[in-house]
Parts: C-alpha cells; sequence; structure tokens
C-alpha cells in the first residue's frame, strides 16, 4: 500500500547576496493514513521549510526546489498546476501554526474566518454556522455557538489556537501539519492543545507531521520520528525506540536536553555542530 505522503530526496535552496545557499537536502520520509510522525530539530534545521514546501508555500523566489519528489495521494505536488495545489492546500493538507494570532485576521470574526474556509473546500455544506459549531465545540470552545461571533482579541492565546485547529478540521484534511502548536502557550495550555490534537487524530482517523523542537512531547503523540539537522534528516523510527535507543549524536544530545524531574540542577550539553559534521 502507498503511503498517504512520501517525500524523496528533498531539496530545496534560498537565494542571498552570494548565491542560493542550501537549506534542505536529500529529505526523505513517509506518513501513512491515520499515522503520526513527529519532525524534531532545533531552530534553523529545515524543519517548517520541509513543513511549507509540502505544499509548495515557499515563495520562489527566494526560495528555489532544486531536486525531489512529493507525492500526496499518488500526485507529485512539485509538478501539479496551481489550480490542483488549491485544492490540495486546506482540503488535503491543512496547517496549523506556532502564533494563532498572527495566522487569524484581526478584523474578521472567528465564525466569518472558519466559514470562509469552508465555503472554499466544502462547498456541499448548507448549514456553515452548524458546521463551525461543530468543530468550535470539537476543539473544547465552550459555547461555540455565542464564541464564534468573537473577534480573535477577545480569545486568549489557548483560545485563538482551538479556533485555528478547529478551522484546519473544519476543511477535513487527511494530513494536518502542526508547526510548532504550542511554543507560544504556558505549559498547562500546551498539555492541553497536545491533548485536543491526540484525541481528534484517533476521533476522524487523520494523519498528523507535528514539527518541534522538544522531544518531550512527543511521546504518546507521535507512532515515528525524523530528526532534522543542518537540513539532512539523521534519524528516523519508531518514536519509542528512538526514544529509548537514539543512534546519532545529535539525537542524544537533544533528548539530554529534555528536564527530567528530579535530575537535579546539571546544565543542559552543549551540542558540538563541528564535531557531528554536515
Amino acid at each position: 500500500m502507498n503511503p498517504l505522503l512520501e517525500v524523496k530526496n528533498l531539496g530545496i535552496s534560498f537565494q542571498s547576496e552570494s548565491g542560493f545557499q542550501r537549506a534542505v537536502e536529500g529529505v526523505s520520509f513517509h506518513v501513512g493514513d491515520g499515522e503520526s510522525l513527529a519532525i524534531v530539530g532545533e531552530s534553523g534545521s529545515g524543519k517548517s521549510v520541509t513543513a511549507l514546501a509540502l505544499t509548495r508555500l515557499l515563495p520562489t523566489p527566494p526560495a528555489r526546489y532544486d531536486s525531489g519528489e512529493i507525492f500526496f495521494g499518488g500526485e507529485d505536488l512539485l509538478r501539479v498546476s496551481q489550480k490542483k495545489l488549491r485544492s490540495v492546500r486546506g482540503g488535503g493538507i491543512a496547517y496549523i501554526f506556532q502564533e494563532p494570532s498572527t495566522s487569524l485576521n484581526p478584523v474578521f470574526t472567528i465564525r466569518s474566518q472558519i466559514a470562509e474556509a469552508v465555503r472554499l473546500h466544502r462547498p456541499d455544506v448548507r448549514d456553515i454556522d452548524r458546521e463551525i459549531v461543530r468543530w468550535l465545540d470539537a476543539v473544547g470552545i465552550v459555547d461555540p455557538a455565542k464564541r464564534m461571533h468573537d473577534y480573535p482579541h477577545q480569545l486568549s492565546g489557548g483560545m485563538q489556537q482551538r479556533v485555528m485547529i478547529a478551522m484546519a478540521l473544519s476543511c477535513q484534511p487527511r494530513l494536518l501539519v502542526a508547526d510548532e502548536p504550542t511554543t507560544a502557550l504556558d505549559v498547562t495550555i500546551q498539555a492541553q492543545i497536545l491533548g485536543e490534537l491526540k484525541k481528534l487524530r484517533a476521533q476522524f482517523g487523520m494523519s498528523l507531521i507535528l514539527i518541534t523542537h522538544n522531544f518531550a512531547i512527543i511521546r504518546g503523540l507521535c507512532d515515528r520520528v525524523a530528526v532534522m539537522f543542518r537540513g539532512e534528516i539523521v534519524e528516523q523510527g519508531d518514536s519509542e525506540e528512538v526514544l529509548k535507543n537514539p543512534k546519532h549524536p545529535y539525537t542524544k544530545a537533544l533528548i539530554d536536553c529534555v528536564p527530567k524531574l528530579g535530575g537535579g540542577k546539571a546544565r543542559l550539553k552543549t551540542i558540538d555542530h563541528g564535531a557531528l559534521g554536515g
């Protein structure tokens, strides 16, 4: 059986004053139906660039797709038309990002923003308000029939992120890409949002790619993990196996950065980039 998403040998560069600089090199991974994959790495490792490349959201220029194939539902998204891409964005692959306050339009109500997404990707829906209430309720928004008329600034950061998840799910995507979805939130709200993602993934059977720098949040949420370092995937495998028995020194260093209860106040280990090569 073919995977839902398969990325093969993806290479991406960005134009600079000194020429094109490679940001992603030879990246390959796959995600099956109903499967969840974590892409883990520090800032600048190429995680978000890879995520945005899946539906060609990187502007060209300055970005340049140098190599690779991105198969989704059997079609290479690097070679399909813009019309096809528009149907995939949201309807096939949906995104939620780390700053909901910048993703939501401040001058439109929650209702109008979700309604726009539903009309675009699900024109068969007759009762849009009912559909909006359904999804806001699914992500834990209290009194959704009332809150959908609020503007983003009237909601807390955690509620804004729940709205972004509801908006993504309202398009009924086959794959949800969550790019650092809890970074801007406090730890209590982080746990709630991750719990919602886990519940919703099980409830609706969708596939998930979680982009994160934090190994601590993937246990129990993601089936597999791919570790990125300097634009390359240096290790991937079953999440529990990688967490218990990491093979690459960069993976070990990232795991060692996770605070442990009762672990004292030892300083975090420095990751020696030069020793790791790349």
